[in-house]
């Protein structure tokens, strides 16, 4: 069970790890993104949200802190989430459908933190 929990942190951890990489070398693209829904000071919230998610990933990759890691994603999520993916809104049916994936998909990721936050601390194979 323990290699099984590793594996799963570093699955959950990488995806944002990466993410958050990938808000810092695609930080422009992103604040367009971001722009167009309107969020205030795109380039500001890249680079937060970045943070938020590559510290968190690399804290649950390394098992550093897991609360904090854990709350850092779940911080990311909550308004990412309801802001970035309003499917609800999109005519556009090609659109709608991206944001409903992307909408589930940050609900799932949301329920797997929240499930991580009831594994007991210190994990093993932390540092």
């Amino acid at each position: 069970m323990d290699l099984l929990l590793l594996l799963g942190r570093i699955l959950f951890g990488g995806f944002f790890l990466y993410s958050g990489i990938k808000h810092f070398t695609r930080a422009d693209a992103m604040a367009g993104y971001a722009g167009s829904k309107h969020v205030p000071s795109p380039k500001v919230a890249v680079y937060v949200s970045g943070l938020l998610i590559f510290l968190g990933g690399a804290g649950v990759v390394l098992g550093i802190s897991p609360e904090w890691s854990l709350a850092f994603i779940i911080i990311f999520l909550l308004p990412v989430t309801f802001i970035m993916h309003q499917f609800w809104k999109e005519t556009d049916g090609t659109q709608r459908a991206l944001q409903t994936t992307n909408f589930l998909k940050n609900i799932a990721l949301l329920g797997a933190a929240l499930m991580l936050l009831s594994v007991s601390t210190p994990w093993t194979f932390s540092f």
